[in-house]
Parts: C-alpha cells; structure tokens; sequence
C-alpha cells in the first residue's frame, strides 16, 4: 500500500497564504508571490517542481494530476517531477530528489502535495516559503521537498485519513490541480524566466 501525503508543513512560525480555488483574486495573490519567490531565487536558478502523491487515491492524486496538467501547459519547458505517468510517492521521494539535485543543483524546487484540512477550508490551495514535510500528518519520516511548496486541502482530516482519502471527490480533486497547474504556469512567465530562455538561446 502506498503512503499518502497529509499536511505537509514547512517550519514552524512560516507564513502561509490560501486561497480558495474558486477566489478570483485570491489565486491571483498567491500566484504573484509565488512569480516574487521565483524572481528572488536568482536569474541563474531555474523553478523545478516536485508534484508529490500517487494515483492509486482519489485524494492523493492531486500532485501527479496537477503535474501532468503542468506539463501539457508548458509544453516541458518548466522541469516537472511527479505525474500521473511517472508519479513520485513514498518509495521513490529520496531517488527522485537526488535525480533532480544531480540534474539541476542549482534549482529552485517548488513542491505541490495534497493535504487534509478544516471543513471550511477545502478546496483551498496554500502557498508557503520553505520545505514541505511529506508524510507530516500521518507521522511518517520523509525527505523535506523544496523552498517553496504548494498543497491543496482536498478534504477533511484528524479522523481515519487513508479512508478520507479513498473517498475524495475526483472533481474537486481535478479542479484544484488545474488551478495549481495554472498558479504555477502564469507564475513562471510572470517571473521573466521565459524572457531569459528566449534571449539566451
């Protein structure tokens, strides 16, 4: 059975944003600051994101959802780990995040991962500064991902979260991928990083 990806926290004190997925001005926010990170980082450090889950569960499919839909947008030019094809989990995380420091040492990486949250907090997308702590809520030890994470609170948690995940509605799930695919994409162009490919080339 594989481990799903609950509450992934960066460290304690770090601010974090949210916004629901149907708040027009809220993603917007959140996709301009994520655009900041990626400008701060250095012109130098290319955003490498790390979309974390399996899809064997409905909830936990948010991340390679959101990855394959990454991909179809960018058309590769954003270096994308973790999809519906080639999804990233528990037993691959360390050889994954070793591929990518191998391919890109110098990466900025951007990590997406389903949590389970509040009731009136579903369908919600966070952003946060700092590493993702996979496995958080499950108390299980994995590897911290990235400088800078996105998760999306698909349901309700504190109560037999292997069977809340099970039990997640796919369409909700399919909507905050999208809007998380969108977040990351339009973050990227608006980080002039494109501008630095087109030109160099």
């Amino acid at each position: 059975m594989l481990i799903p990806y609950l509450n992934g926290t960066g460290k304690k004190g770090e601010l974090s944003h949210k916004a629901h997925l149907n708040d027009v001005n809220g993603i917007k926010h959140i996709t301009d600051l994520l655009a900041s990170y990626i400008q701060k980082a250095g012109s130098d450090r290319e955003p490498v994101v790390v979309c974390i889950g399996t899809d064997r569960s409905t909830g936990d499919c948010l991340g390679p959802l959101a990855g394959s839909q990454l991909v179809r947008l960018t058309d590769n030019t954003i270096k994308v780990y973790g999809t519906l094809d080639h999804p990233v989990h528990a037993t691959n995380l360390q050889l994954t995040l070793t591929q990518v420091n191998k391919a890109n040492p110098n990466a900025f990486i951007i990590a997406v991962d389903a949590c389970l949250g509040h009731l009136d907090s579903v369908g919600c997308i966070n952003l946060a500064k700092g590493a993702l702590k996979p496995g958080a809520g499950v108390h299980k030890s994995l590897p911290a991902v990235g400088e800078a994470y996105l998760t999306g609170i698909v349901n309700v948690g504190g109560f037999m979260e292997y069977l809340v995940l099970q039990n997640t509605r796919l369409s909700v799930v399919m909507k905050m991928a999208e809007c998380i695919a969108e977040i990351i994409s339009l973050a990227y162009l608006n980080s002039n990083k494109v501008e630095k490919i087109y030109t160099t080339t």
